[in-house]
């Protein structure tokens, strides 16, 4: 009946699953930046700037989930 209370349980899925949540944004902001660098370099900067601030704020919060 109560199966999620034993011992033996995997949680691979959701340490892999906080880790994307943590840095998949980031990274895809970074390539939407990588991407607009050369038409736009103000834009460009702000999503590196965008990526950055999500990378330290997820490691915050995602960081202390885990801890």
């Amino acid at each position: 009946m109560f199966y999620f209370l034993e011992g033996n349980m995997n949680l691979d899925g959701l340490i892999y699953l906080i880790l994307a949540i943590m840095l998949g944004p980031a990274v895809l902001l970074a390539i939407i930046g990588l991407i607009v660098r050369n038409k736009n370099k103000k834009a460009a900067k702000i999503l590196f700037i965008l990526a950055a601030v999500y990378v330290i704020v997820s490691f915050g919060i995602c960081g202390g989930m885990i801890a």
